[in-house]
């Protein structure tokens, strides 16, 4: 009787494996994220993900550069914009701002899926 439900469990645990497989098999190897058809500039292939946060960073080094150039401008006497230098200032945090939102976020939901029961 119990080689019965030890040899019943693992024929299960055999097909639950084949299937996973298949499932696998099935699924495309990378997540790509579509091109915005309203931004027709950049109609080109589409985003992976990686790409999509590399551009993101890359846009908020150019605030936070920008931002501390025309504040070392204004300090050192070269401009006297100071109210471009403060907007661009605000621009910077406000975008490094949003990028930690969304990182939060993405870290939030990477631990909730680690902590699905399999």
């Amino acid at each position: 009787m119990a080689t019965q439900a030890i040899n019943s469990a693992t024929s299960a645990e055999q097909l639950m494996l084949v299937k996973m497989q298949n499932m696998q098999q099935q699924v495309q190897p990378d997540f790509v994220v579509s091109a915005n058809p309203l931004d027709v500039s950049k109609v080109q292939q589409p985003l992976s993900f990686s790409g999509a946060m590399t551009q993101v960073l890359d846009v908020v080094n150019e605030h936070q550069s920008i931002a501390s150039k025309k504040m070392t401008a204004v300090e050192t006497g070269q401009s006297d914009d100071l109210v471009g230098a403060m907007v661009a200032s605000q621009k910077a945090s406000l975008s490094f701002s949003a990028l930690m939102q969304v990182r939060n976020k993405v870290v939030s939901s990477f631990e909730d899926i680690m902590k699905m029961p399999v």
